[in-house]
């Protein structure tokens, strides 16, 4: 199991719960917009911080590939 695995599952975890979407909802935005590779790529940075500070960088990147 890659060292990513599990940051992604409580990725996921955080971003549902602050925002009050299922599962199903949470992971259907984060295939569409790609979020996944996002944290895989910052995983170095990202696994240093909170899950508020994640939640909130996760959203500006849906936001910035939406008008992309």
């Amino acid at each position: 199991m890659s060292k990513e695995l599990p940051f992604m599952v409580l990725c996921v975890e955080e971003y549902k719960n602050q925002k009050g979407l299922t599962g199903k909802e949470a992971m259907a935005l984060f295939n569409k917009y790609s979020v996944f590779e996002y944290i895989q790529d910052f995983y170095e940075v990202l696994h240093t911080t909170g899950g508020r500070y994640i939640v909130n960088d996760i959203d500006l990147y849906i936001k910035s590939r939406q008008t992309a």
